[in-house]
């Protein structure tokens, strides 16, 4: 999506700034809006960072202290003035238009902290677009004069990349009788999507190649939402591949599913990374 990524992946390398001064309403030099999420009407960009970083997103609050996570990716960080004192939004419209912007994506508000006397509030936001998890931060500011300015950074995530062939599945399996499949859906959803379509195809090629190998197919969730949503999501999802490869000709009596939900995890659910290898279907040697 346009940003610098390092090829060791070391904080800063490769990195570009630009704060150059410029004039009301002209936006700084090879600064431009990211492609998922545009500017507010009527305003610029003073500065623009884009690099391989890491950057803090509030996801929630106990006992009155914001709980933040740290989110490593390809960066890009703004701040925006407005043109017009006329024509700029509320802290309030600011924070609800991007959200807005986020939810019609099928994205979702983690945090959000209401506007208040010498706080413009807060908000972090998260979606999946185009294979990479993206986070959200946008910080109205109210301190500046006679327009006001905003904050707003930007984390892509790679998604986990599911590169596997109906060899490696099969040498898997046999080696240690199980395999896990990081299959993209939709939150909340258990269609399959086109590359979960591609890893179904290799399944199919491993059980017409082994036509004695019968699988069970088992759905995992990680812990946000609902434990027993999360079960019953997990083990509609277990069915959709199994269906999947039920279509393509393969005996339904080879097949089992189940859903897990959040009840085995294999990593840390308290962070990102571990709640992405937790999302899993695994392939059990019957």
């Amino acid at each position: 999506m346009g940003t610098v990524r390092s090829l060791l992946h070391c904080w800063l390398l490769s990195g570009v700034l630009l704060g150059l001064p410029v004039q009301a309403g002209e936006d700084a030099r090879g600064a431009k809006d990211h492609p998922l999420l545009s500017r507010y009407p009527d305003s610029h960009i003073v500065e623009y960072e884009q690099n391989y970083n890491a950057a803090q997103f509030a996801i929630g609050s106990q006992d009155g202290v914001v709980q933040r996570q740290t989110v490593e990716g390809d960066a890009t960080q703004f701040r925006y003035f407005h043109n017009a004192v006329d024509n700029q939004p509320s802290p309030l419209q600011l924070l609800r238009n991007y959200q807005n912007a986020i939810e019609s994506i099928g994205g979702e508000v983690l945090y959000e902290r209401l506007p208040q006397e010498g706080d413009g509030g807060e908000t972090t936001l998260r979606v999946n677009s185009g294979g990479k998890q993206v986070w959200v931060r946008l910080e109205p500011e109210i301190f500046s004069a006679p327009t006001q300015s905003y904050k707003l950074v930007i984390v892509e995530v790679a998604a986990m990349q599911q590169l596997v062939t109906a060899n490696q599945l099969l040498d898997e399996l046999n080696r240690k009788g199980f395999i896990a499949l990081y299959i993209n859906f939709d939150t909340g959803k258990a269609e399959l999507k086109a590359d979960g379509q591609a890893t179904v195809a290799e399944i199919v090629s491993m059980l017409k190649a082994a036509p004695a190998l019968r699988l069970a197919i088992e759905g995992h969730t990680d812990s946000q939402g609902q434990a027993a949503a999360n079960k019953v999501l997990s083990e509609q999802r277990a069915q959709s591949v199994m269906q999947a490869l039920v279509a393509t000709g393969i005996e339904a009596q080879r097949l089992s599913a189940a859903g897990f939900g959040q009840e085995r995890p294999v990593a840390d659910n308290r962070s990102e990374e571990g709640r992405a290898k937790n999302r899993r279907v695994e392939l059990v040697k019957q």
